[in-house]
């Protein structure tokens, strides 16, 4: 068996939220090298998308790994003391914890993981997609998913016989804190079910879809876990990552990354406040943007049987995007022009976590009643 895990966090960044210093990331490719080596992962790649550095490992360990996280987390703590060092903005931002308990989920960083059987004789080959996205949350990708695994119209492949039977969507409650609270949803039949809790991408999020034609077979991961539940405070966007396989029995990379044509709009930006549009950008791309407009990345693998990684293709590159960016960065100055007013900014209760809420408090305390005056 073979498990591909991504593992991703915010450890520090230079000038604000832009990117990780190029120290820090030459430091975490020489502990994954390392870690080759040594025999506990077969290969790696490493990424940023914003200020998030992300771990890509093919391994044999299974998936929620003691030592696989473990060493993430002592990977992003290098990344972390470098970050010290050059007194780089939010160092250990996403460390929020003084050390995982086998796991990172739910000490800070975000992981999605897809463990698969290398000889099943319907996955020939092993092509996957990372999706890597800054300044926004996990319910980010609730709309491309959902449109990709239940709409035609973005997946011509769904008509086909390996996936007309449809997909398995397991959604969790992203604001439950303690155990994880979890529904298991058909598509084709409950696409609507689906819709009506998706359509809050602050508090449900898609965790994993499966084949139902194959049913161990796991198409997508994504990472779902709310820093501001973790901490109890606002602590940055979560910044998801996912994992997505394609081709032949799922669907294919160009209708995979359909959805993102729409350059939606989804919660994150400045502060984790606001509504912007998510704009798909090249990988290691730096938040300079105003009101840093959420981005969203994506390379494109092979993985052999034996676990090497090919070289990787870096999707939204390509110039057809162009027009993409452009409608993006158009839809975030009007969605700006509104100021803080109506659906500009989050709605009160996602800004429970931040210093929004102080400033309603001590607002709330000089509120007077003013009896209505009786009739005459």
């Amino acid at each position: 068996m073979l498990t591909i895990s991504a593992i991703k966090a915010d450890v520090g960044s230079i000038g604000g939220h832009t990117r990780p210093s190029s120290r820090m990331m030459e430091a975490v490719r020489t502990e994954l090298q390392r870690a080759a080596e040594r025999g506990l992962i077969l290969d790696s790649d490493v990424t940023h998308c914003g200020d998030d550095i992300c771990l890509l490992m093919v391994h044999r360990q299974g998936s929620d790994d003691p030592e696989i996280h473990n060493f993430a987390w002592s990977v992003f703590t290098a990344a972390t003391t470098i970050a010290q060092e050059e007194a780089l903005y939010g160092a250990g931002q996403d460390l929020l914890k003084d050390a995982p308990s086998g796991n990172v989920r739910g000490a800070g960083p975000g992981a999605a993981e897809i463990t698969l059987d290398e000889t099943a004789k319907e996955r020939p080959a092993e092509p996957f997609m990372v999706f890597t996205a800054d300044k926004c949350g996990p319910g980010a990708y609730n709309f491309p998913l959902w449109t990709l695994f239940t709409s035609p119209l973005y997946c011509a492949g769904l008509m086909l016989p390996q996936m007309k039977v449809g997909f398995r969507f397991t959604v969790i409650d992203m604001e439950h804190a303690g155990a994880d609270r979890v529904i298991e949803l058909d598509a084709p039949e409950q696409h609507i079910d689906l819709a009506v809790l998706l359509r809050d991408e602050n508090r449900f999020g898609i965790r994993a879809i499966h084949s139902r034609k194959y049913p161990t077979q796991q198409v997508v991961a994504v990472s779902t876990d709310r820093l501001h539940t973790i901490a109890g405070e606002y602590k940055g966007k979560d910044d998801p990552v996912s994992i997505i396989r394609t081709q032949g029995i799922f669907p294919a990379p160009e209708e995979v990354v359909s959805p993102y044509f729409t350059a939606h709009y989804v919660a994150g930006d400045a502060r984790g406040s606001h509504h912007m549009p998510l704009m798909p950008a090249p990988i290691n791309t730096a938040i300079t943007s105003a009101y840093c407009v959420p981005l969203v990345a994506c390379m494109a693998y092979s993985v052999s049987k034996a676990g090497k990684l090919s070289e990787a293709v870096d999707v939204f590159a390509n110039p057809v995007w162009d027009a993409t960016r452009l409608k993006a960065q158009q839809k975030a100055d009007e969605m700006r022009r509104q100021g803080f007013v109506g659906p500009a900014m989050l709605p009160t209760q996602e800004l429970e976590y931040s210093a929004f809420q102080q400033s309603l408090a001590e607002l709330e305390e000089q509120f007077r009643i003013v009896e209505k005056p009786g009739p005459t």
